[in-house]
């Protein structure tokens, strides 16, 4: 028996089909969201840790005991297919180029299966560290990847 073809949706949550289901926003200033960068195909990097040290005042033994002493967050990396003149890709050329660098926050939300936000990360202060295009390759039909990797100084999970 052949199972019948599945039913095409016409109507999609928002105006579009669901392909990925984060988004990514820069906020100029913490509050202006720049609206041109914001199709990332891949989010990596969203990572907290305490560090720590060995208390001095604890006995030694063979387990001495710990102290939190700060966090350390991870290197927010963004992937996505080059996008030309875009202001983001301005922004990172400048500092690139001239060494000046800018800090935005950024604003990471996650949505359900029809599109709708329920939470939110919010990376303060962040500025980039490192950009990477992908290999060129003319023997492949390939969208071309660039990677940008940026650092912040605190991260805020938000509930919507």
């Amino acid at each position: 028996m052949v199972s019948p073809h599945p039913t095409e949706v016409t109507s999609y949550p928002m105006g579009l089909p669901m392909t990925h289901r984060f988004g990514l926003t820069f906020l100029h200033a913490g509050r202006i969201p720049n609206l041109i960068d914001v199709r990332f195909t891949e989010i990596s990097g969203l990572a907290a840790k305490i560090t720590t040290n060995n208390d001095p005042t604890s006995a030694p033994t063979l387990s001495a005991s710990k102290i939190p002493t700060g966090i350390e967050y991870g290197e927010l990396t963004l992937r996505r297919g080059v996008v030309i003149g875009s202001p983001l890709a301005k922004q990172v050329e400048t500092v690139f180029r001239s060494f000046k660098f800018f800090r935005s926050d950024i604003l990471v939300t996650i949505f359900s299966e029809i599109g709708v936000p329920t939470g939110a990360w919010l990376f303060n202060e962040a500025f980039p560290v490192e950009w990477q295009l992908a290999d060129l390759n003319a023997m492949e039909e390939s969208v071309l990847v660039e990677s940008l990797m940026l650092s912040y100084s605190r991260l805020r999970w938000m509930t919507l």
